[in-house]
Protein backbone atom coordinates (compact mmCIF):
# COMPACT_ATOMS: atom_id res chain seq x y z
CA UNK A 1 0.00 0.00 0.00
CA UNK A 2 1.32 3.56 -0.81
CA UNK A 3 1.31 6.92 1.29
CA UNK A 4 1.78 10.36 -0.03
CA UNK A 5 3.55 12.02 2.49
CA UNK A 6 3.67 15.38 2.64
CA UNK A 7 7.40 17.26 3.27
CA UNK A 8 8.15 20.87 4.08
CA UNK A 9 10.59 22.67 6.36
CA UNK A 10 10.20 24.09 9.63
CA UNK A 11 8.60 24.78 11.01
CA UNK A 12 5.71 22.68 11.37
CA UNK A 13 3.66 23.74 14.16
CA UNK A 14 2.18 27.10 13.26
CA UNK A 15 0.26 29.33 15.71
CA UNK A 16 -3.45 30.47 14.86
CA UNK A 17 -2.68 34.10 15.35
CA UNK A 18 -0.25 35.77 12.45
CA UNK A 19 1.27 39.13 12.70
CA UNK A 20 -1.81 40.92 11.15
CA UNK A 21 -4.31 38.99 13.65
CA UNK A 22 -2.09 40.30 16.99
CA UNK A 23 -1.68 44.08 15.38
CA UNK A 24 -5.83 44.32 15.33
CA UNK A 25 -6.25 42.33 18.52
CA UNK A 26 -3.29 45.42 19.91
CA UNK A 27 -5.87 48.27 18.29
CA UNK A 28 -8.72 47.04 20.18
CA UNK A 29 -6.92 46.53 23.62
CA UNK A 30 -5.42 50.63 23.20
CA UNK A 31 -9.36 51.36 22.13
CA UNK A 32 -9.88 51.38 26.32
CA UNK A 33 -6.83 53.92 27.11
CA UNK A 34 -8.19 56.10 23.93
CA UNK A 35 -11.94 56.03 25.16
CA UNK A 36 -10.46 57.46 28.59
CA UNK A 37 -8.25 59.90 27.56
CA UNK A 38 -11.35 61.12 25.28
CA UNK A 39 -13.31 61.31 28.62
CA UNK A 40 -10.54 63.12 30.68
CA UNK A 41 -9.16 65.50 27.50
CA UNK A 42 -12.48 65.94 25.41
CA UNK A 43 -12.63 65.72 21.40
CA UNK A 44 -9.22 66.80 21.05
CA UNK A 45 -7.96 64.25 22.54
CA UNK A 46 -9.45 61.64 20.23
CA UNK A 47 -8.51 63.57 17.00
CA UNK A 48 -5.19 63.88 17.96
CA UNK A 49 -5.26 60.14 18.33
CA UNK A 50 -7.28 59.51 15.57
CA UNK A 51 -5.01 62.28 13.42
CA UNK A 52 -1.90 60.17 14.44
CA UNK A 53 -3.07 56.80 13.37
CA UNK A 54 -3.65 58.05 10.04
CA UNK A 55 -0.66 59.91 9.31
CA UNK A 56 1.28 57.14 10.33
CA UNK A 57 -0.99 54.32 8.28
CA UNK A 58 -0.67 57.03 5.23
CA UNK A 59 3.14 57.56 5.79
CA UNK A 60 4.06 54.15 5.48
CA UNK A 61 2.07 53.39 2.57
CA UNK A 62 3.28 56.25 0.91
CA UNK A 63 7.26 54.89 2.18
CA UNK A 64 6.93 51.47 0.82
CA UNK A 65 5.44 53.21 -2.52
CA UNK A 66 8.41 55.35 -2.88
CA UNK A 67 10.92 52.34 -2.00
CA UNK A 68 9.09 49.61 -4.34
CA UNK A 69 7.94 47.25 -1.34
CA UNK A 70 4.67 46.13 -0.93
CA UNK A 71 2.10 48.06 1.03
CA UNK A 72 1.23 46.01 4.34
CA UNK A 73 -0.97 48.75 5.92
CA UNK A 74 -3.24 45.74 6.21
CA UNK A 75 -1.53 44.18 8.98
CA UNK A 76 -2.19 47.06 11.45
CA UNK A 77 1.08 47.73 12.84
CA UNK A 78 1.50 51.49 11.45
CA UNK A 79 -2.03 51.79 13.57
CA UNK A 80 -0.86 50.50 16.42
CA UNK A 81 2.48 52.87 16.34
CA UNK A 82 0.30 55.92 15.73
CA UNK A 83 -2.04 54.81 18.19
CA UNK A 84 0.60 54.19 21.36
CA UNK A 85 2.36 57.64 19.55
CA UNK A 86 -0.70 59.62 20.42
CA UNK A 87 -1.08 58.02 24.03
CA UNK A 88 2.35 59.24 25.20
CA UNK A 89 2.12 62.67 23.65
CA UNK A 90 0.41 65.90 25.78
CA UNK A 91 -3.41 66.37 25.03
CA UNK A 92 -2.59 69.62 23.99
CA UNK A 93 0.04 69.14 21.94
CA UNK A 94 -0.19 70.59 18.09
CA UNK A 95 -1.32 68.48 15.71
CA UNK A 96 1.19 69.17 13.19
CA UNK A 97 4.07 67.84 15.36
CA UNK A 98 2.28 64.95 16.26
CA UNK A 99 1.96 64.50 12.58
CA UNK A 100 6.08 64.84 12.42
CA UNK A 101 6.13 62.12 14.91
CA UNK A 102 3.81 59.78 13.31
CA UNK A 103 6.04 60.14 9.99
CA UNK A 104 9.58 59.97 12.25
CA UNK A 105 7.81 56.46 13.63
CA UNK A 106 6.75 54.65 10.43
CA UNK A 107 9.79 56.05 8.08
CA UNK A 108 12.98 57.10 10.36
CA UNK A 109 12.53 53.92 13.38
CA UNK A 110 10.58 51.91 11.38
CA UNK A 111 10.83 52.12 7.40
CA UNK A 112 14.69 52.76 7.18
CA UNK A 113 15.66 49.54 9.23
CA UNK A 114 14.24 47.01 6.78
CA UNK A 115 10.06 47.12 8.12
CA UNK A 116 8.18 45.51 10.59
CA UNK A 117 10.20 43.23 12.48
CA UNK A 118 13.93 44.42 11.71
CA UNK A 119 13.42 47.95 13.85
CA UNK A 120 15.93 48.24 16.36
CA UNK A 121 13.72 50.79 19.02
CA UNK A 122 10.22 51.25 19.58
CA UNK A 123 8.66 53.06 17.17
CA UNK A 124 6.34 55.37 19.04
CA UNK A 125 8.92 55.61 21.49
CA UNK A 126 11.74 56.71 19.73
CA UNK A 127 9.04 59.21 18.09
CA UNK A 128 8.06 60.41 21.05
CA UNK A 129 11.73 61.16 22.05
CA UNK A 130 12.54 63.06 19.01
CA UNK A 131 9.70 65.20 19.56
CA UNK A 132 10.90 65.98 22.79
CA UNK A 133 14.07 66.83 21.68
CA UNK A 134 13.05 69.00 19.40
CA UNK A 135 9.93 70.61 21.32
CA UNK A 136 10.37 70.55 24.39
CA UNK A 137 7.95 73.22 25.98
CA UNK A 138 4.96 71.93 23.69
CA UNK A 139 6.15 68.33 24.73
CA UNK A 140 6.18 69.05 28.80
CA UNK A 141 2.83 71.04 27.96
CA UNK A 142 0.22 69.61 31.01
CA UNK A 143 -3.33 70.38 31.42
CA UNK A 144 -5.45 68.79 34.23
CA UNK A 145 -8.16 66.55 32.73
CA UNK A 146 -11.96 68.23 31.64
CA UNK A 147 -9.81 71.72 31.73
CA UNK A 148 -8.11 71.71 27.88
CA UNK A 149 -8.96 75.92 27.56
CA UNK A 150 -7.76 76.41 31.10
CA UNK A 151 -4.10 77.16 32.50
CA UNK A 152 -1.31 74.38 32.79
CA UNK A 153 -0.72 72.53 35.23
CA UNK A 154 2.16 70.36 36.73
CA UNK A 155 2.20 66.43 36.38
CA UNK A 156 1.78 64.71 39.66
CA UNK A 157 5.80 62.92 38.72
CA UNK A 158 7.05 66.67 38.43
CA UNK A 159 5.33 67.78 41.31
CA UNK A 160 7.00 65.06 43.28
CA UNK A 161 10.03 65.69 42.03
CA UNK A 162 9.77 69.83 43.36
CA UNK A 163 8.30 68.02 46.67
CA UNK A 164 5.42 69.29 46.52
CA UNK A 165 2.21 68.47 47.21
CA UNK A 166 0.82 65.47 44.65
CA UNK A 167 -2.78 63.85 43.86
CA UNK A 168 -4.23 60.87 46.08
CA UNK A 169 -4.28 57.49 45.15
CA UNK A 170 -7.61 57.56 44.10
CA UNK A 171 -6.95 60.85 41.73
CA UNK A 172 -4.18 58.79 40.23
CA UNK A 173 -6.00 55.44 39.59
CA UNK A 174 -8.90 56.93 38.19
CA UNK A 175 -6.84 58.96 36.02
CA UNK A 176 -8.04 62.59 37.25
CA UNK A 177 -4.49 64.34 37.08
CA UNK A 178 -2.69 65.88 34.28
CA UNK A 179 -0.44 63.63 32.08
CA UNK A 180 0.26 62.62 28.53
CA UNK A 181 -3.38 60.30 27.36
CA UNK A 182 -2.28 57.24 28.49
CA UNK A 183 -1.12 57.96 31.47
CA UNK A 184 -4.65 58.55 32.97
CA UNK A 185 -6.84 55.64 33.81
CA UNK A 186 -5.37 52.71 35.20
CA UNK A 187 -8.38 50.72 35.08
CA UNK A 188 -8.57 51.44 31.04
CA UNK A 189 -4.68 50.54 30.94
CA UNK A 190 -5.52 47.11 32.80
CA UNK A 191 -8.43 46.31 30.75
CA UNK A 192 -6.81 46.74 26.96
CA UNK A 193 -4.08 44.56 29.25
CA UNK A 194 -5.82 41.78 30.21
CA UNK A 195 -7.47 41.22 26.72
CA UNK A 196 -3.96 41.16 25.17
CA UNK A 197 -3.22 38.36 28.23
CA UNK A 198 -6.57 36.75 27.14
CA UNK A 199 -5.47 36.02 23.76
CA UNK A 200 -2.22 35.03 25.26
CA UNK A 201 -0.36 38.43 22.75
CA UNK A 202 1.78 39.28 25.64
CA UNK A 203 2.91 37.28 28.90
CA UNK A 204 4.09 37.94 32.16
CA UNK A 205 8.34 38.72 32.39
CA UNK A 206 8.55 41.97 31.25
CA UNK A 207 5.91 43.94 32.80
CA UNK A 208 6.42 42.02 36.13
CA UNK A 209 9.95 42.65 36.06
CA UNK A 210 9.15 46.30 35.41
CA UNK A 211 6.80 47.02 37.48
CA UNK A 212 8.05 45.35 40.23
CA UNK A 213 11.55 46.51 40.24
CA UNK A 214 10.49 49.98 40.27
CA UNK A 215 7.55 49.46 43.53
CA UNK A 216 10.92 47.44 45.08
CA UNK A 217 13.34 49.99 44.72
CA UNK A 218 11.68 52.64 45.02
CA UNK A 219 10.92 51.49 48.54
CA UNK A 220 14.14 50.59 49.03
CA UNK A 221 14.95 54.60 48.94
CA UNK A 222 12.84 55.32 50.72
CA UNK A 223 10.27 56.53 48.06
CA UNK A 224 6.30 56.24 47.60
CA UNK A 225 6.10 52.60 45.76
CA UNK A 226 2.49 52.52 44.88
CA UNK A 227 2.42 56.44 43.99
CA UNK A 228 5.82 56.00 41.60
CA UNK A 229 3.62 52.67 39.94
CA UNK A 230 0.24 54.82 39.30
CA UNK A 231 2.35 57.83 38.26
CA UNK A 232 3.71 58.76 34.56
CA UNK A 233 3.67 56.24 31.53
CA UNK A 234 4.97 52.99 33.84
CA UNK A 235 1.48 50.92 33.31
CA UNK A 236 1.22 52.01 29.80
CA UNK A 237 5.07 51.25 28.94
CA UNK A 238 4.98 48.05 30.93
CA UNK A 239 2.26 46.54 29.03
CA UNK A 240 2.33 47.88 25.57
CA UNK A 241 5.80 48.48 25.14
CA UNK A 242 7.85 46.19 26.87
CA UNK A 243 6.12 43.83 25.65
CA UNK A 244 6.73 44.42 21.93
CA UNK A 245 7.89 41.38 20.34
CA UNK A 246 10.33 42.77 17.81
CA UNK A 247 12.36 44.87 20.15
CA UNK A 248 11.95 42.59 23.17
CA UNK A 249 14.20 39.65 24.28
CA UNK A 250 12.69 36.54 22.77
CA UNK A 251 13.56 34.13 25.85
CA UNK A 252 11.53 34.16 28.54
CA UNK A 253 14.39 34.95 31.02
CA UNK A 254 15.22 37.52 28.54
CA UNK A 255 12.08 39.50 28.92
CA UNK A 256 12.49 39.29 32.23
CA UNK A 257 16.49 40.90 32.05
CA UNK A 258 14.78 43.28 30.07
CA UNK A 259 11.90 44.48 32.44
CA UNK A 260 13.75 44.81 35.40
CA UNK A 261 16.97 47.09 33.54
CA UNK A 262 14.20 49.18 32.58
CA UNK A 263 12.29 49.24 35.96
CA UNK A 264 16.00 50.13 37.27
CA UNK A 265 16.97 52.82 34.77
CA UNK A 266 13.47 54.33 35.13
CA UNK A 267 13.56 54.50 38.61
CA UNK A 268 17.32 56.45 38.74
CA UNK A 269 16.14 58.55 35.75
CA UNK A 270 13.08 59.77 37.86
CA UNK A 271 15.50 60.16 41.28
CA UNK A 272 18.64 61.30 40.09
CA UNK A 273 17.66 62.36 36.48
CA UNK A 274 16.65 65.64 34.67
CA UNK A 275 13.60 64.30 33.61
CA UNK A 276 10.73 63.46 36.76
CA UNK A 277 9.49 60.49 33.82
CA UNK A 278 12.21 57.92 32.84
CA UNK A 279 9.53 55.13 30.65
CA UNK A 280 10.37 56.43 27.77
CA UNK A 281 14.29 56.39 27.87
CA UNK A 282 14.19 53.37 30.00
CA UNK A 283 12.90 51.12 27.45
CA UNK A 284 14.64 52.79 24.46
CA UNK A 285 18.21 51.74 26.27
CA UNK A 286 16.84 48.14 27.06
CA UNK A 287 15.85 48.03 23.09
CA UNK A 288 19.31 48.75 22.36
CA UNK A 289 20.55 45.96 24.78
CA UNK A 290 18.08 42.98 23.42
CA UNK A 291 20.38 41.98 21.32
CA UNK A 292 22.79 41.60 23.96
CA UNK A 293 20.45 40.08 26.43
CA UNK A 294 19.37 37.13 23.78
CA UNK A 295 23.15 36.25 22.91
CA UNK A 296 24.05 35.97 26.58
CA UNK A 297 20.47 33.86 27.55
CA UNK A 298 20.11 31.36 25.02
CA UNK A 299 18.30 28.08 25.41
CA UNK A 300 20.10 25.12 25.44
CA UNK A 301 19.65 23.18 21.94
CA UNK A 302 18.19 19.97 22.03
CA UNK A 303 20.88 17.43 21.87
CA UNK A 304 23.34 19.86 22.30
CA UNK A 305 26.43 19.25 24.41
CA UNK A 306 27.84 21.96 27.08
CA UNK A 307 31.19 22.66 26.91
CA UNK A 308 33.64 22.15 29.45
CA UNK A 309 36.69 24.61 29.20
Amino acid sequence: MLMNFETSVSPHIRARDDAQRIMWWVVFSLLFPVAAATWFFGFKALLLVVFTMVVAVLAEAAFQRIVGKPITIRDGSAAVTGILLALVLPPTLPLWMAGIGAVAAVVLVKGLFGGLGFNIFNPALAARAILLASWPVAMTTWVAPFALDSVTTASPLFLAKMHQAVPDYLSLFMGSRAGSLGETSVPAILIGAGILYWKKIIDWPAPTAFIGSVALLTAILGQDPLFHVLSGGLLLGAFFMATDYVTAPVTTKGRFIFGLGCGVMTVLIRLYGGFPEGVNYSILIMNMLTPVIDTYVRPRLYGGVKKHG
